[in-house]
């Protein structure tokens, strides 16, 4: 028996059950990012993306609504990545010095991950002929521009404290190192 052949709809339907799960994981790891973060202005940020987030995840229940697909997640491999990334760097730097560059960094990144699903969900919506849907998820994806560019912000101001707060004994001198803000070699 020949199996039906998948088309964009089912990637469309498929892809949203996928932000859907990866959506409300986002709203666990940043109220986990939040309660760890050591500088004000970054557990605020976290704190102000996890209430948007809850409201994005109402947007994608109303995008299956507008389908008529029921709302359920699919398991998102990329996002149980980034958030045990999270857990392993929490480990990893505590309460460090380069601790909340760190969480920035892996909190941009839950971000790339959501901006690139949202674009193409946004584009797909279009394409499919459901443009309330393209305008909630644009509504998202937005938010999701927004947030990473403050978190490019705050991690810049991070760094550069981060910077300034090593000491001859723990072997750096406080001096730039050639790598960027992410730590990869300029």
């Amino acid at each position: 028996m020949a199996t039906k052949q998948k088309n964009l709809q089912d990637a469309f339907y498929e892809t949203l059950k996928d932000v859907y799960y990866a959506e409300r994981q986002s709203v666990r790891a940043l109220k986990k990012a939040a309660k760890s973060a050591q500088h004000e202005e970054l557990r605020q940020a976290f704190e102000t993306h996890a209430e948007e987030s809850a409201t994005q995840v109402e947007r994608l229940q109303q995008v299956f609504d507008i389908i008529g697909k029921p709302a359920r997640g699919k398991t998102c491999e990329a996002m149980q990545g980034l958030t045990s990334e999270m857990e392993e760097d929490l480990e990893d730097f505590g309460d460090g010095p380069a601790a909340d560059a760190v969480l920035a960094g892996v909190a941009q990144a839950l971000e790339h991950y959501e901006i690139a699903r949202y674009g193409t969900l946004k584009t797909w919506a279009r394409q499919l002929g459901h443009e309330d849907a393209a305008k909630l998820l644009d509504e998202t994806l937005q938010e999701e521009k927004k947030t990473d560019a403050l978190l490019t912000e705050i991690a810049e101001r991070i760094n550069v404290e981060g910077l300034a707060e090593d000491t001859p004994a723990s072997g750096t001198s406080g001096k730039k190192t050639g790598k960027s803000a992410s730590g990869k070699a300029a």
